[in-house]
């Protein structure tokens, strides 16, 4: 399948959606985290989806396939912010888990969508 923007991307779509739902948290953190744990989770999740749409810009497979490893490797800096935040006890257990298995699952996207230019790249070499 092509695509014609990254925007089309279900992995960039459910990325974004986690990304708001992030910046929603945020919004709601403690003042003393202002420029701390927030700084640090609005970074994180803007890092999320700017990489998979900058790895799509790319015109070679492996390119994008660093971009999208940037891009897990900002999810799982979030799901640790989604630890603090439990460790602290600044928003309800129940809620941030919820957010943890909704970061889970766009690792699973992203997981996926690395394997899918994997495959084209090796289709492509072969």
């Amino acid at each position: 399948m092509t695509y014609k923007t990254f925007e089309e991307l279900e992995t960039y779509k459910v990325a974004r959606e986690f990304r708001k739902k992030i910046y929603t948290l945020v919004r709601k953190l403690p003042k003393h985290e202002e420029y701390n744990l927030a700084g640090q989770m609005r970074r994180a999740s803007t890092s999320l989806t700017n990489n998979i749409a900058e790895g799509h810009g790319r015109y070679h497979y492996q390119e994008n396939i660093q971009f999208c490893r940037q891009s897990r490797g900002s999810l799982t800096e979030l799901i640790d912010d989604l630890n603090i935040c439990i460790d602290e006890s600044y928003f309800p257990d129940n809620h941030l888990h919820e957010l943890k298995a909704e970061a889970n699952n766009v690792l699973k996207y992203i997981n996926g969508y690395i394997a899918h230019l994997k495959r084209l790249k090796q289709n492509e070499e072969g």
